[in-house]
């Protein structure tokens, strides 16, 4: 895959963030869950302590441990000033401080890095990309993809999101992506209700869910795709 690190910027998120972010429930970390574009988040490695089954997948992975590492002591600065700069967008009750939060992702990515040798070695961090995953048809009962759908709309066209989201829907039986916002924007992504009313015109159940996590605001929706099941489009509260 012609990815550059240099173009990477990891930003690692938590196992109880994702609960946050997902609503995630005791029940549903049961089945068999793919993180998309997973990057060096946390989850995966906390979920297999706990004897989950989970996999994560990102184009990251084609890169060492060593080369991942260098990557993030790079780009750290760059996270931290970008999140001084835009400090008025955020809520800060959860982390503090610009400061407090770089430490907190710091210590997520670092638990990802423990677990990334063995981890590729068993499997569990798959390289691959969306719009086109390496795995069969309804082989994980959920899958998630957190900070890269929608938040980056300005790199990644309404078709992209269509295809990303027909393509996660294929390979797991729901599906649900978080936030809904362009990056420090706290503004809907453009190519949310393009993608609803494609995916709607498929036969997918798509939703709109609130959830009990808010960092950037307004911030605070996840995307609800699901297969095999009455089409439909249920708005849970209003998209700003």
């Amino acid at each position: 895959m012609a990815l550059h690190l240099e173009n990477v910027v990891p930003w690692g998120r938590s196992a109880s963030e994702y609960s946050a972010m997902f609503a995630l429930t005791p029940e549903g970390l049961n089945g068999r869950i793919l993180d998309c574009a997973a990057g060096p988040s946390s989850f995966t490695a906390e979920m297999t302590e706990q004897g989950k089954s989970v996999m994560a997948c990102d184009p990251l992975y084609q890169f060492s441990t060593e080369e991942i590492q260098q990557r993030i002591d790079e780009s750290y600065p760059r996270m931290l000033a970008l999140n001084e700069a835009h400090k008025d967008k955020f809520l800060w009750h959860l982390y503090g401080s610009p400061a407090q939060l770089g430490e907190i992702r710091m210590r997520v990515m670092r638990h990802f890095l423990q677990d990334y040798p063995q981890g590729k070695q068993d499997g569990r961090y798959v390289v691959g990309e969306l719009p086109t995953l390496p795995f069969p048809s309804g082989h994980f009962d959920l899958a998630l993809c957190s900070h890269f759908l929608f938040t980056y709309s300005d790199q990644f066209s309404a078709e992209f999101h269509v295809n990303s989201l027909v393509e996660m829907a294929r390979v797991a039986r729901e599906v649900r992506v978080f936030p809904l916002l362009t990056a420090f924007s706290n503004k809907i992504s453009p190519p949310l209700p393009v993608a609803m009313e494609a995916l709607q015109r498929r036969g997918y159940a798509v939703e709109v869910r609130q959830v009990d996590y808010e960092f950037l605001k307004g911030g605070n929706k996840m995307l609800r795709v699901a297969a095999n099941e009455r089409p439909q489009t249920v708005l849970t509260g209003q998209i700003p």
